[in-house]
């Protein structure tokens, strides 16, 4: 990813004197173009970047600013460690702990003694690194990836032009752009099958504002009231927070949320079994009731 790069691109000037354009785009497996553009954004965050021509020539970071190389505190060392740890999780290999060892060379080995362990591949690391890694060559190269994309209707095949990796409601997604639909569109990693690297290429364009606001994916349009088992309590407060419900006078949990997917909705309550009540939509309860039934069947 471009934020790792960046680091381990200015802790390589400040653990040494001098290194050229050319060297960091081995070093980092990128094109010189793609190392020039790191250099500016290094710049513009602050940090004074001096190139100098000729034999002896290269890319260094300004001496004055090299008396003191501790440019994080102890505290945002610790936050970007963790951060680092997070992505391992969802990487194979050991790059993100090769940038932690780098960082904490000149700082101590007490940073590494962290209190926070953050695990974001759940129990999919083996199926869901591979994808993020492609992902990530893929946009960093601009180039469209395929995959068969499973929804309620069927398996469908997806050709994007590739963003953004994103970790949104406990999942990860990639935010790309359907050139079928003109649009752009979040899909569900776990949910697709047999991703690759095309050989198309994309031109990066801007991404609307409001494509960014993932909340906007998912419309509230189902207002659910059900009632629920005390015994359920634990369950609510884990899936939606205690906030989620109000106490009845009988004891009852009334359960208040706004839903997208009415399917969802259904699967959800029936697995509750006969601790979950749905009041609202009231339409919703015979379909309810013949699933049921259905699911009765299969036991006698």
């Amino acid at each position: 990813m471009k934020t790792d790069r960046l680091i381990g691109i200015i802790t390589l000037l400040l653990q040494r004197e001098r290194i050229t354009a050319p060297q960091l785009a081995e070093r980092f497996e990128v094109s010189r173009r793609t190392i020039n553009r790191d250099i500016e954004d290094i710049c513009k965050a602050g940090i004074p970047i001096v190139t100098t021509q000729g034999a002896n020539g290269g890319i260094s970071i300004m001496d004055t600013y090299k008396i003191d190389k501790t440019i994080f505190t102890d505290d945002e060392l610790r936050a970007i460690f963790t951060g680092l740890t997070s992505l391992e999780s969802v990487t194979h290999g050991k790059k993100y702990s090769n940038i932690i060892e780098k960082l904490s060379s000149k700082q101590g080995s007490t940073l590494l003694k962290n209190n926070i362990l953050i695990d974001l591949s759940s129990h999919y690391k083996d199926t869901l690194a591979p994808k993020i890694e492609l992902l990530q060559a893929s946009i960093e190269n601009g180039t469209r990836v395929s995959f068969s994309y499973h929804r309620q209707n069927g398996e469908h095949l997806v050709v994007i032009d590739p963003y953004l990796v994103v970790f949104e409601w406990s999942s990860w997604y990639v935010l790309g752009y359907n050139n079928a639909s003109k649009l752009f569109k979040l899909y569900k990693l776990n949910r697709t099958c047999n991703m690759k690297m095309t050989d198309q290429t994309f031109e990066l364009q801007d991404i609307p504002e409001d494509t960014l606001d993932f909340q906007t994916y998912f419309t509230n349009e189902i207002q659910a009231v059900v009632l629920f088992d005390r015994s359920e309590k634990y369950r609510l407060i884990d899936e939606y927070g205690a906030d989620s419900f109000t106490e009845t006078p009988d004891g009852k949990l009334r359960f208040v949320f706004s839903f997208t997917n009415r399917n969802y909705l259904l699967s959800w309550v029936l697995g509750f079994g006969e601790k979950a009540e749905l009041i609202e939509p009231k339409e919703l309860r015979p379909i309810l009731k013949e699933r049921l039934s259905q699911a009765i069947k299969k036991y006698f």
